[in-house]
């Protein structure tokens, strides 16, 4: 399985994972089956609010899965109805994310889930 997980900082497996998809500096794309992973710059940063894109912000990068801590509902939206399953992050790095998601621990997101906004409160606690 092919997974993204988005990272402030890009360090490879041990990359802490980011608070927030859309945000992310970068995004680390690690290969289940092999651990092999790439690095990627988010190509849509810089968006506005419920604007975020997220394959533009993957390079066109194909992925199975995202491993995040928070997203907005389109983002959410965008990734899903293109079969991209998103799951919720626990803090700590990439290694640990892929360790739990492999034992079949890390739920799938829900919208009820979701940010309202980039500031304000939207996702507190998740940047």
């Amino acid at each position: 399985m092919i997974v993204c997980f988005p990272a402030e900082i890009l360090q490879g497996i041990n990359s802490t994972v980011y608070g927030h998809f859309g945000s992310a500096p970068g995004f680390v794309i690690v290969n289940t089956e092999d651990m092999s992973l790439k690095e990627i710059q988010n190509g849509d940063q810089h968006h506005a609010h419920g604007m975020c894109q997220p394959l533009k912000a993957l390079g066109g990068q194909k992925v199975d899965a995202v491993v995040v801590a928070a997203i907005g509902m389109g983002a959410l939206m965008g990734l899903q109805a293109q079969g991209v399953r998103v799951y919720r992050a626990v803090e700590g790095t990439v290694r640990e994310n892929v360790d739990l998601m492999q034992r079949g621990v890390l739920p799938q997101f829900e919208a009820k889930f979701t940010c309202a906004g980039h500031a304000g409160g939207g996702c507190a606690g998740h940047h």
